[in-house]
């Protein structure tokens, strides 16, 4: 995510994070190259106009000239400044009122407004402990009714019927009875899209809002639009009485223009992100956490937040308490790994919420790719139940077989192998006493050896 305004920046602010005395000259020629790496991530002229003029003011002020570094006090000035520019906090939703709480989404056509839906109803369901009722009003979208009501299957909220023959404003009023009914604590309506901007959508979606009065109305944009996000985010808030907004696909947006022109062009929060297809990928937003991902900084807080929620911690105590006792990691215990690793979003999503793992060598990045874990798993799968808990008996014939299954070559088969060793090899030295710290030792070791860049963030990296 935004990996082509995070390269330019950590780039840039690496030049000028060692200097140990900041001028007008270096401050402008950084700020030049910080002016383009937004630019060129489609955020607003506006905005960049803007949080430029603030980050010089604030450069060249007199707390910065009294810095103990003044480079990495320059670092934080610009992060400082990106948090501000994307609504300085989380600001979540507002479900204070009596239930059904109801919220309106509105957006055009294509920018995943109906699955945002069921990704929010999950949401709300899992981490909130809501009962929550959807409703369709979109009449025009061929199917678009029944996608909905496959997706609510899918995230366990209540599905309040409709059909094409119906007016938005029918389904509606039917829906809210029914929401409260059915004593869910939230309703959410989907509407009509529109390919673009126009006159009759506005109307029939002021409409809706004007009868349900809900508590929020979220406008669904695709983040991959960049800085037209930002305008027709700013044209349904002048139709509207917007509440927050929601960048969908978030998670293939490489430059990041959206995320840091919306608030400052609409003035109105962006309350969510979502981070992939299925229906667990949406994230609150927070603009620090973000900031940080975006300066190479990582967001680890995200990521044990993730891991809270995502990883079987029954799985996890019974390998904890397999490794405790000497028993052997085995290739079941590795396929319930990757399994884990999956359900976070995969090695790529992990890496980009770890401090400074944008740095790591082309080779090193290449190597953690998703699909090679993809392809272990299956290699394992094409194993029988003694091969995975007995890896030794893994002879030539037999990884020929595997080969063969899984439709990989023996080397593939060898270096999985290999790995399996390797990752048994540190779960035994965790096991012994003081196991843990000697393995922290030698990961440190390891780190000085490759050198101090190849691990660690980018120099002038704040420390938090």
């Amino acid at each position: 995510m935004f990996d082509n305004l995070s390269d330019r920046l950590t780039q840039t602010l690496r030049g000028i994070s060692g200097k140990a005395k900041l001028s007008e000259e270096n401050v402008s020629s950084a700020l030049r190259d910080v002016r383009m790496a937004l630019l060129e991530a489609d955020v607003a002229l506006s905005v960049v106009k803007t949080f430029i003029e603030q980050v010089k003011s604030r450069a060249l002020g007199q707390v910065i000239a009294n810095a103990l570094n003044p480079g990495e006090q320059f670092v934080k000035i610009v992060h400082e400044e990106l948090v501000h520019t994307m609504g300085d906090a989380n600001d979540a939703l507002d479900l204070a009122t009596s239930p059904p709480a109801i919220i309106l989404m509105a957006g055009l056509q294509g920018a995943g407004k109906t699955t945002t839906v069921a990704k929010l109803a999950r949401y709300l369901a899992e981490r909130e402990k809501k009962k929550v009722a959807v409703v369709s009003a979109d009449v025009y979208r061929p199917a678009a009714i029944a996608q909905l009501r496959t997706l609510a299957v899918e995230v366990g909220a209540q599905f309040v019927e409709s059909t094409a023959d119906e007016t938005p404003r029918v389904i509606v009023e039917r829906a809210v009875v029914e929401a409260k009914k059915q004593f869910a604590d939230v309703l959410i309506v989907d509407t009509a899209g529109r390919l673009a901007v126009d006159a009759a959508m506005m109307a029939e979606i002021q409409e809706l809002q004007q009868i349900l009065q809900p508590i929020e109305t979220l406008f669904v944009v695709d983040a991959m639009t960049g800085q037209d996000a930002a305008n027709s985010a700013q044209a349904f808030n002048e139709a509207l009485t917007l509440t927050g907004v929601i960048l969908a696909k978030a998670d293939g947006d490489a430059r990041g223009g959206a995320a840091l022109s919306v608030r400052a062009i609409t003035g109105k929060p962006i309350k969510f992100l979502g981070m992939g297809e299925k229906t667990d990928a949406l994230e609150p937003f927070y603009p620090d956490r973000l900031a940080s991902r975006i300066l190479g900084m990582g967001d680890v807080l995200s990521l044990i937040e993730e891991a809270e929620r995502k990883v079987d911690k029954k799985k996890a105590q019974r390998l904890a308490k397999k490794i405790q006792h000497g028993r052997k990691f085995d290739l079941e215990d590795f396929r319930d790994q990757i399994d884990q690793m999956a359900n976070m979003g995969g090695i790529s999503s992990m890496l980009d919420k770890l401090p400074g793992a944008g740095q790591l060598p082309a080779g090193a990045q290449a190597q953690l790719d998703d699909g090679q874990f993809t392809r272990m798993g299956v290699i394992i799968d094409s194993m029988t139940p003694h091969e995975r808990h007995f890896p030794d008996v893994i002879n030539g014939s037999r990884k020929q077989r595997i080969a063969n299954g899984s439709g990989t070559a023996v080397p593939d088969i060898n270096r999985l192998l290999k790995q399996h060793k390797q990752m048994q090899k540190m779960m035994k030295k965790v096991s012994k006493k003081g196991g843990m710290q000697k393995m922290m030792r030698g990961l440190q070791s390891l780190q000085g050896q490759q050198g101090p860049q190849k691990m660690k963030g980018p120099p002038g990296m704040p420390r938090r």
